[in-house]
């Protein structure tokens, strides 16, 4: 494993019938491993309300014997939310959850006490595949199969409360299944109660402003209506359907639609069927939205089905050949403690060394072990100048790839150059600033994201008609300010030599 996880448990280790096998995901407080079952588990031949265990599995360890009290009884509320409706909902369109179990083991202090879920392993998840085909020609049927998982949610009066392409995840036959319940609201009534953090460009307006109570804030099945608008636009035409180039400006801008004074100006490749269907989802209230019952009767008639169809079916080398694009992933792609996923990990070296080859050439010098990162981090910015090529380029001119790089004197730190206090701003990708400064070393899981969530800010904030490469004038204000680049009329003068740099090593590394 290449990058630090928050709950590190070794290969082989044993946790009820189940024997972990490699890492595939982690996040702040809470990591994901793929596991088998072993062949004396007794529990195995019994199996349970869906009959016998799968021989795979994914283990989600969450780490609720130890921690802060306050860490403790948030995580634990999170738990118990996605636990409860895994335990009273089987739905086919819902990921499933076979048992939880609490590790013993007092001479592992990390690991004693920790929650496990087993979860019904994925293939992959539906933001690897937008990552790979930002307009995948699969993607009315995937919608129809999210909004049957929103239907059957909604039936059973829960609300998702954190839909987005991360919580879809892919099954081997191509199917797709909702997870992430951490966020989760049982109905009491017409409305239910979740905790505060929210994804903001999936987030209706008027939960962006919502009072937070005692029980958290109150939530409608109309949110998940919105968050099901919002991707069904991204879904079809590759672009979110508010302005702005990133979380927190695109959050404004959903502000300024729900008050009246911005304009929805969805995307002219919309296709007419699917426009109407948007429109409805992102109406500025929620009374005004449709009921999902009417979406997905219009949903599976936009997709020309009657029901929501599967995807073709994957043989055995298919699934081989696609994890080149769309990641290994598990249900637990989730948002603990408002923190993503830090750093998937692909099925295999090869499938690495090869991930974004047409954008980013594989035998010039870039570290395979950064592949992912670097391609995933300009994939997250929606402007054609952040590209992997680029990412790439600058962190070679930064730091020559060397993730413990230290520079005191500039109170500089790890592969991007990150001063910690202006990291703080970055780290996130829900355009929140971190709760605290992060204190060095600043891992490449952190850095190389952060960097390509600022090259998107600068990228919208230079000034249109400077003279030269746009991406040079990215990269200089990356080492200044684009404010500073705005005054100059370009490059200044003290870092063209940087510049020079990165326009070599970009087209080293541009295919």
């Amino acid at each position: 494993m290449t990058e630090p996880y928050a709950v590190p448990v070794p290969r082989g280790y044993r946790v009820g019938g189940w024997e972990v096998r490699e890492p595939l995901a982690t996040g702040a407080f809470g990591s994901v491993y793929a596991a088998r079952r072993t062949g004396d588990d007794e529990a195995a031949s019994r199996g349970g309300a869906d009959g016998p265990l799968p021989r795979t599995a994914a283990l989600k360890f969450l780490p609720t014997g130890t921690g802060t009290p306050r860490q403790l009884t948030h995580l634990r509320e999170l738990v118990e939310r996605e636990v409860e409706l895994l335990r009273r909902l089987r739905q086919p369109r819902l990921i499933r959850m076979y048992e939880t179990l609490v590790v013993d083991d007092p001479g592992r202090p990390a690991l004693d006490g920790a929650t496990v879920l087993v979860l019904e392993r994925a293939e992959g998840s539906l933001s690897a595949l937008l990552a790979a085909e930002p307009r995948p020609a699969a993607g009315p049927a995937l919608l129809a199969q999210v909004c049957e998982g929103l239907a059957q949610l909604h039936r059973a009066g829960w609300v998702h409360g954190d839909l987005k392409p991360a919580n879809v995840l892919l099954m081997a036959d191509g199917s797709a299944r909702l997870a992430d319940f951490n966020m989760a609201a049982e109905l009491e009534g017409t409305h239910g109660y979740t905790p505060a953090f929210s994804t903001p460009d999936y987030t209706p307006p008027e939960l962006l402003w919502a009072e937070i109570g005692e029980r958290g804030r109150r939530i409608r099945p109309s949110a998940d209506v919105w968050a099901f608008g919002v991707l069904a636009h991204l879904l079809l035409t590759g672009s979110f359907p508010l302005p702005g180039g990133t979380p927190s400006a695109r959050r404004d801008a959903a502000v300024a639609y729900a008050r009246g004074t911005e304009e929805l100006r969805l995307a002219a490749e919309l296709p007419d069927a699917w426009r109407e269907i948007v429109r409805d989802c992102l109406a500025r209230t929620h009374a005004d939205r449709i009921g999902t019952g009417a979406l997905l009767r219009r949903v599976t008639a936009a997709a020309g089905t009657g029901r929501a169809p599967r995807l073709p079916h994957l043989s055995r080398s298919g699934r081989r050949r696609r994890r080149t694009a769309v990641l290994a992933v598990t249900a637990a792609a989730v948002a603990l403690l408002g923190y993503g996923l830090d750093h998937w990990h692909g099925a295999d070296d090869e499938a690495t060394a090869a991930y974004g080859s047409s954008e980013l050439r594989t035998d010039r010098g870039v570290p395979v072990r950064y592949r992912r990162l670097i391609v995933d981090a300009a994939h997250g910015c929606p402007r054609p100048d952040v590209s992997p090529a680029l990412i790439a380029a600058m962190l070679k001119a930064e730091s020559g790839f060397d993730p413990d790089l230290a520079d005191p004197g500039t109170h500089e730190y790890g592969i991007a150059r990150w001063t910690p206090s202006v990291l703080r701003w970055w780290m996130r990708d829900d355009g929140v600033p971190a709760s605290a400064t992060p204190t060095p070393p600043l891992t490449p899981a952190v850095s190389i994201p952060a960097m390509g969530r600022y090259l998107c800010f600068i990228d919208a904030h230079v000034a249109a008609g400077l003279p030269g490469d746009r991406r040079m004038l990215d990269a200089a204000a990356y080492r200044t300010s684009y404010k500073k680049v705005n005054a100059a009329g370009g490059v200044p003068a003290a870092y063209r030599g940087y510049c020079d740099r990165v326009a070599r090593y970009l087209a080293e590394y541009t295919p």
